[in-house]
C-alpha cells in the first residue's frame, strides 16, 4: 500500500489533509527548512502537530533540509532530544551529517530530494549510515524510478504533484545571485517565476547574443520584420524555441516568456503506472500554498489510490477539474516521461477567493452556520471555509435565512444562516470562490 504525504504550511493546512485522507503529512521547523518565506512551525508547534496527526493514525515527518553550517547543525542537535521526545515520525534532511546525529536519537532519517538520489548504489550507501527512506530525484523517469525502486534496501519516495524547479532537484544560485537569498538555505524569491526577456542581436560570427539590462532582465529583440513570425533557432540547431511552447508574447519586436518557468507537475492520469514501480510514498509538494489546495490535492490522490488498491480504477475527469480549480501554473508530466514539455505563464487556478466574513456560530443538530458578512453572498455562490480545526472544505450555498426567512440574497454587514453539510467553528474564515476570467 503506497503512502500519500500531503504538505502542511500550518495548522489549517494540517487539518485539510488529515480531514482529507493524508497517511502522512510533512511540515517545516522555522529556520531549517526549504520555505523559510512562508509560515512555519515552531519547536512548541512540533508536539502539537505530532498529537493532531495522531488523532487520525497519520504520520508526521519534520524538514531540516536546507545546507547546514556547524552553527546551524549544533543548534539543531540541542533540539533532537526534544523533537524525538513529541515522537516525530521522521527528519526529512539533505545534510548527510544529520543521517548519523538522528540515528543517534532515534529518529528515523529521511534523505531530502535535494541530494538529487539518482542511483540504487547511492540508496545501498544512505542504508549503511542509518537513512531508512530516500526521496528520488526529479529528474528520474519512471522507466528510471521502476527499476531503482525495485532494487532499494530502504524506502522510496517520489514526487506526484505541485511546483517543479528549473534546477537540478532544486539547487539554484539564480536567487542568490539576483538578491542575495540563498534557495538552497530556504531563502528562494523565485525570480524564476517571472516575465523574463532576452536580447538578441546580431554579431560577427553568432546569429545572436545575449545581453543583460539594469534590472536584471533579458530582451529577446529580431531586427528584421519578416523574422518575427518565425521559429528561433539557437546555435548550431540544438534547441528549437517555438511560439507555442514558451507562450511568447511580443510588443515592438521584443519577444517576453516565462521561459525558465516550469509548469507544475501534475501525474493523477499516471497513478497505476506510479503504483507499479513498487515506490513507498507519493510526496504532493506546496507547504507555500493554500489550505484549499492542500484539501483538494489531497482528496483527489487519495480517492485515486484507494480506487486501484480496491481494484475499481476508472479515471474520472473531475479530479483534473478539481485539481485545476486550486493554485497552478498549468500541469505536466516533468521527467516522468523523459522531460518537461510546457513553460508556465501566470498563475492558473480557475477561482480566486474573497475574503467575505467569518463563522460566528455553528448549530450541529440542524446543520447551520451563522456567518457574519463584510461582503454579499447569494444562492449558488461557493463558499470555502477554513479554520485550525476544520481545515478546507468547500460547498454551495444552497439555503440561507435571516431572521427565520429564506433569503437569496445578503448584504455585507448582515448576519446570516447558511445551510453547512460539515461541522465548522467560530471563528473560521470564510471565502466566496470567483471564477476568474483568463483560464
Amino acid at each position: 500500500m503506497v503512502e500519500l504525504l500531503s504538505p502542511c504550511g500550518n495548522f489549517i493546512s494540517l487539518r485539510a489533509a488529515l480531514e482529507n485522507g493524508a497517511d502522512s503529512v510533512y511540515i517545516g521547523l522555522a529556520d531549517n527548512n526549504m520555505r523559510k518565506n512562508v509560515s512555519n512551525f515552531s519547536l512548541k508547534d512540533v508536539e502539537k502537530a505530532v498529537n493532531i496527526a495522531k488523532e487520525y493514525s497519520s504520520k508526521l515527518y519534520l524538514c531540516t533540509n536546507v545546507i547546514m553550517k556547524d552553527k546551524d547543525i549544533k543548534k539543531l542537535e540541542f533540539d533532537l532530544e526534544l523533537i524525538k521526545e513529541y515522537e516525530v515520525d521522521a527528519l526529512i534532511v539533505s545534510d548527510i551529517g544529520l543521517v548519523e546525529l538522528a540515528c543517534d536519537v532515534g529518529i528515523d532519517p529521511h534523505m531530502s530530494v535535494q541530494e538529487n538520489i539518482s542511483n540504487s548504489y547511492s540508496l545501498k550507501t544512505l542504508k549503511k549510515i542509518g537513512a531508512t527512506r530516500a526521496i528520488l530525484s526529479r529528474e528520474l523517469n519512471i522507466w528510471e524510478i521502476d527499476e531503482i525502486a525495485k532494487k532499494s534496501p530502504i524506502e522510496t519516495e517520489i514526487f506526484i504533484h505541485g511546483a517543479m524547479c528549473m534546477a537540478i532537484s532544486g539547487r539554484c544560485f539564480l536567487s542568490y545571485g539576483l538578491y542575495g537569498k540563498s534557495a538552497n538555505c530556504g531563502e528562494c524569491l523565485q525570480p524564476c517565476r517571472k516575465e523574463w526577456q532576452l536580447s538578441m542581436a546580431q554579431d560577427e560570427g553568432s546569429d545572436f547574443f545575449y545581453e543583460r539590462d539594469s534590472d536584471a532582465s533579458f530582451i529577446l529583440e529580431t531586427f528584421k520584420d519578416e523574422d518575427i513570425d518565425k521559429n528561433i533557432h539557437l546555435a548550431e540547431d540544438r534547441y528549437l524555441v517555438e511560439d507555442n511552447l514558451f507562450n511568447i508574447n511580443r510588443t515592438n519586436n521584443v519577444h517576453k516568456t516565462n521561459f525558465i518557468s516550469p509548469n507544475d507537475m501534475s501525474l493523477i492520469e499516471f497513478i497505476p503506472q506510479l503504483m507499479a514501480t513498487g515506490v513507498d510514498a507519493f510526496k504532493i509538494e506546496g507547504r507555500a500554498r493554500g489550505p484549499d489546495y492542500v484539501a483538494t490535492t489531497t482528496r483527489v490522490y487519495r480517492e485515486a489510490i484507494d480506487a486501484i488498491e480496491s481494484e475499481l480504477f476508472i479515471f474520472k475527469e473531475s479530479w483534473i477539474e478539481d485539481l485545476k480549480k486550486v493554485f497552478n501554473r498549468g500541469f505536466d508530466t516533468g521527467f516522468y516521461f523523459e522531460r518537461p514539455y510546457e513553460i508556465s505563464t501566470k498563475i492558473q487556478a480557475k477561482y480566486t477567493k474573497k475574503d467575505i466574513a467569518k463563522v460566528v456560530n455553528y448549530y450541529s443538530k440542524i446543520k447551520v452556520a451563522e456567518l457574519q458578512l463584510w461582503d454579499d453572498l447569494a444562492i449558488d455562490d461557493e463558499i470555502m471555509i477554513q479554520g485550525k480545526t476544520t481545515g478546507s472544505i468547500t460547498q454551495k450555498v444552497e439555503s440561507m435565512e435571516i431572521d427565520g426567512e429564506f433569503v437569496e440574497f445578503a448584504e455585507k454587514n448582515q448576519n446570516v444562516a447558511v445551510a453547512i453539510d460539515e461541522k465548522v467553528r467560530v471563528n473560521d474564515f470564510v471565502y466566496k470562490l470567483i471564477k476568474r476570467d483568463n483560464v
